[in-house]
């Protein structure tokens, strides 16, 4: 399963570009073994060093794929070695492979012509070193503050799969829409991108519509979305501005111009479509919570105003990937195994690897049953690959 959607063409090439090729012949743990190791870990995160190393070296041994002569080395020897090999050959892989593994008969990705995707952060809890607190830090101080230091990780995903397409790790002081400045450049038209509010500003929503993706962000009460004429689907038009490059009166021309349908600047003011609607909390309590959705699509006969509801509420299928990756695969209240912040992050795409490649099998495997990914489940699919990897009898030679 690993292998499947980590190739070792593409492993060897990443070890190679990063500078962190074996130096010697014949060593017991050599970088490409490091990196299915480091998955490895994420697949099997109950277990220590030395026995997640046998789980491999005496099943692959059982197939005829491992000198037999070879030892254990000690936990001590692979920690070494996971400090040779370091994180960056695993984020070229990452990188390199994580693609949208839905198609066009997978249930629930696609919203007319776009594939719905989405961004969002998610926080680990890692051991609490000198190295790991001045790297990445706590959360909170005095009495609130966290019990362990965390790294945050935003991240795009598609809805359907669940799978995680592009990454971006830093410490707590980085905030999540600074860290998804990395991330921009990795949309793709044909995309649709759903975020929640505090994605929201105007250069990053520029940056993000740069790149020919489809967007559809919430945004807070505070953003001013005067109504230049409604739809008959109850979405209306509407422009944002730059504050920061246009003063009340400026702002004031800029939103008439766009209300006579004038060209422009988009460094100063861009178009968008907004539709706004309510959650009722529960019946009968008559409270509800209301959501403010802008959009890159300016058509309403492209996509309707309910379809664009129904699909922002797809974002929490992002959520239900993070509760993939730190309960079913980590375990729910573990904390990551790294003591130094390199390893952290190869740590952090080793799970990330492992999640895609467990994703892609479950939407494979639901694609050809014509059945929605989410009705396999994670949990149940993590039991079955673990033990097929301890029983050498379900596989063939």
């Amino acid at each position: 399963m690993l292998a499947s959607s980590v190739p070792r063409e593409v492993v060897d090439a990443a070890v190679a570009a990063s500078g962190r090729g074996a130096k010697r012949s014949g060593g017991k743990l050599p970088p490409h073994v490091i990196v299915y190791y480091a998955m490895a870990l994420a697949l099997f995160a109950d277990e220590d060093y030395e026995a997640v190393m046998a789980e491999l070296s005496e099943t692959l041994a059982s197939w005829g794929c491992w000198d037999q002569a070879w030892v254990m080395p000690t936990s001590g020897g692979i920690t070494q070695a996971r400090v040779r090999l370091g994180s960056e050959p695993l984020a070229r892989i990452f990188d390199e492979v994580a693609v949208p593994v839905a198609d066009q008969l997978t249930r629930g990705a696609w919203l007319g012509p776009w594939r719905l995707m989405a961004i969002d952060g998610v926080e680990w809890d890692l051991p609490d070193t000198p190295e790991n607190v001045a790297e990445f830090g706590y959360v909170g101080s005095g009495a609130t503050r966290s019990a362990f230091p965390k790294a945050r990780v935003v991240a795009i995903s598609e809805c359907a799969s669940h799978a995680v397409v592009a990454a971006a790790i830093g410490g707590m002081h980085i905030g999540e829409p600074t860290l998804a400045r990395r991330l921009w450049d990795r949309l793709e038209p044909g995309w649709l991108l759903t975020a929640d509010r505090e994605f929201y500003g105007f250069t990053h929503w520029n940056a993000a519509r740069a790149t020919g993706a489809e967007l559809l962000w919430r945004v807070s009460a505070r953003v001013s979305l005067p109504v230049l004429h409604t739809w008959p689907d109850g979405s209306y038009a509407s422009v944002l501005v730059n504050r920061r490059k246009a003063d009340t009166e400026q702002r004031a021309a800029l939103v008439a111009a766009a209300g006579r349908g004038e060209d422009l600047d988009p460094d100063r003011a861009v178009r968008v479509r907004v539709v706004e609607y309510t959650v009722p909390d529960r019946p009968g309590n008559g409270r509800g919570e209301t959501f403010t959705l802008i959009t890159t699509i300016l058509d309403p006969a492209r996509a309707p105003a309910g379809q664009l509801a129904r699909a922002y509420h797809q974002r929490w299928e992002h959520e239900t990937g993070n509760a993939q990756l730190k309960t079913h695969l980590r375990g729910p209240g573990r904390i990551l195994r790294s003591h130094k912040p390199d390893t952290v992050r190869q740590e952090i795409y080793g799970y990330l690897l492992t999640h895609y490649a467990i994703s892609a099998l479950i939407c494979r495997a639901a694609t050809a049953a014509d059945i929605d990914p989410d009705r396999v489940k994670f949990q149940r699919t993590v039991r079955i690959v673990r033990r097929r990897v301890t029983d050498s009898a379900a596989f063939p030679p």
